[in-house]
């Protein structure tokens, strides 16, 4: 799948919001505070100007990132049984997608996996196995995110449980790889099941990576 090509105004962004939030994070020169602050607020207003995003929550959600700025996590699971894939009905924009969500801090990566899914589905698993490691913010064609993001990939055992719903979902359900629903792209797209379609097919295959 051909990568789309990144906006050079939101590369441009997302570094400097980096290199701002780090700023803020170290500096202790009252100056250098202001100056950060202020490319703090020339960054929202920047992505408002390209988007339908409000640039003052925009200000405000930028200087609540605490620290050295680093990517945020996302995990996915791969939950395969009898040959289809289970599913979830995001209720943020009507697509589907493998169950998963950002890593919460103290989270080991396969726990907050298997947690996602649990929060998400009602389905209790256990991760075996990590597929792909994945840069969040390319290969897909949905809405980028201002913030960088790296996506794990779990492939999951189904342990027992019935199939629920949250306030994240909208349905849940099992699907064969070869009649999926419209995807949410952000979270699950082509890529990402061609892996778990290439896991199936061997089951010994190294784990990919950005």
């Amino acid at each position: 799948m051909r990568e789309p090509t990144i906006p050079t105004w939101l590369r441009w962004a997302r570094e400097i919001q980096a290199l701002a939030q780090t700023g803020l994070a170290f500096s202790q020169d009252p100056f250098d505070m202001a100056r950060y602050q202020r490319l703090t607020a020339l960054v929202a207003e920047m992505v408002a100007e390209h988007s339908a995003l409000d640039a003052e929550t925009l200000r405000l959600d930028m200087l609540s990132q605490p620290g050295y700025a680093t990517p945020k996590v996302d995990v996915r699971a791969a939950i395969v049984h009898e040959g289809r894939l289970l599913l979830v009905q995001e209720r943020a924009d009507g697509r589907w997608a493998m169950p998963g969500g950002w890593a919460d801090v103290g989270d080991a990566p396969a726990r907050a996996a298997e947690r996602e899914v649990l929060e998400e589905t009602g389905l209790a698993v256990r991760a075996q196995r990590l597929l792909g490691v994945y840069d969040a913010n390319r290969g897909h064609k949905g809405p980028l995110a201002l913030y960088h993001a790296y996506k794990l990939l779990f492939a999951c055992d189904w342990l027992g449980g019935e199939r629920t719903l949250s306030d994240e979902t909208l349905a849940v359900d099992w699907c064969t790889l070869d009649t999926l629903p419209p995807l949410s792209l952000q979270r699950t797209n082509e890529r990402h099941l061609g892996d778990v379609a290439a896991w199936l097919r061997d089951p010994e295959r190294p784990t990919v990576f950005d």
